[in-house]
């Protein structure tokens, strides 16, 4: 078993695992750690704990960063906000269709990150050229999405609360417009979107009860056997289970209040087993077909024996003519 620890490097940026080593780190500790990208500085957002399986792949944590290791986050973080300045300046004299978010130096000051949004791919190969020559370090430039932007810039939702991804989504869920319509909700794309445009990421949340109330509850329209006789539903709210039904005996008669638990599904071109014996009390109902695989195969019933005999001379119809024959007399020979 493997001991791990949980760190970000932004204030609502993912955790990563890390080696703690021997040291016990608390949430909300500094530390240095070694990452792929080199050395940083992030904060401890999950305490020490055990892992069942081997991490060999896990970086360690140096140390708990010291004076020193904070003033460079700091220094570095004033220096990224002036590089952002000019790097905004640079793009507007290129005439670039991109919008910059934010810079990042990192800690060993070996390049800083600029993270932008456009609508499609931007050449700005001069750019970099320019900020390289200007700030005399690596440059790197990331398009993000919009909804990244608006995870790093935060704000508040149509809730009037703040962004759900700015305070505890770490991974951005997939949502459908197939959600909202099983939601009930407004398909208006103004009110299921969020400040980024995209669908509001708080239709996942409650899906999974919305799919599994939906197998409950009949749909509009669909026919059902009620204690007052077949109907049809009208209306169907999925959250409380109640359902509007109007019955077939008073079809002109507005629709009667009642919950899914008392009714039952009606399959279209059959009837219910209780309508069917108040229909016919005294019909005795026929045993059901066994199942093909038992049913054995019939012979072909065996056909009479044909005579092939021919028919008798004189016979009609291929009948025996049983009348008397007359028969003439022979010719004889006159001498």
């Amino acid at each position: 078993m493997a001991m791990t620890v949980g760190v970000r490097f932004h204030a609502n940026g993912k955790i990563y695992d890390f080696d703690p080593g021997d040291m016990t780190l608390l949430p909300g500790e500094m530390v240095v750690v070694e990452t792929a990208r080199g050395v940083e500085c992030g904060e401890v957002a999950r305490a020490n704990r055990t892992c069942k399986e081997e991490r060999p792949d896990l970086k360690p944590v140096l140390r708990r960063a010291n004076a020193e290791d904070r003033r460079r986050a700091e220094e570095n973080a004033r220096k990224a906000r002036e590089a952002m300045r000019i790097c905004q300046e640079r793009i507007a004299a290129h005439k670039l269709e991109m919008k910059l978010v934010d810079a990042e130096y990192a800690f060993d000051n070996s390049k800083i990150t600029f993270n932008f949004t456009a609508d499609g791919r931007v050449d700005f190969r001069n750019l970099v050229k320019d900020l390289a020559a200007t700030l005399h370090t690596r440059i790197e430039l990331h398009q993000i999405g919009v909804r990244d932007e608006a995870k790093k810039l935060g704000g508040v939702g149509i809730c009037g609360q703040p962004f759900c991804c700015s305070r505890f989504l770490h991974d951005f869920q997939p949502v459908s417009i197939k959600m909202a319509k099983e939601q009930g909700l407004s398909l208006n794309p103004t009110k299921i979107s969020g400040s980024c445009g995209r669908l509001m990421c708080c239709l996942k949340y409650e899906q999974d009860t919305y799919e599994e109330l939906i197998k409950l509850s009949p749909k509009v329209g669909a026919v059902v056997m009620t204690p007052e006789g077949r109907g049809v539903v009208t209306d169907s709210n999925i959250l409380t289970g109640k359902l509007k039904v109007r019955l077939d005996k008073n079809p002109d008669s507005p629709a009667v209040d009642m919950h899914r638990d008392d009714v039952s599904a009606v399959i279209r071109g059959s009837k219910p087993k209780e309508e069917a014996a108040q229909a016919a009390p005294d019909m005795e109902v026929a045993a059901e077909p066994a199942p093909l695989a038992e049913q054995k195969p019939q012979k072909p019933a065996e056909k009479p024996a044909q005579n092939n005999r021919p028919a008798d001379k004189g016979s009609k119809n291929g009948k025996p003519d049983h009348r008397p024959r007359r028969h003439s007399p022979r010719n004889k020979r006159q001498g």
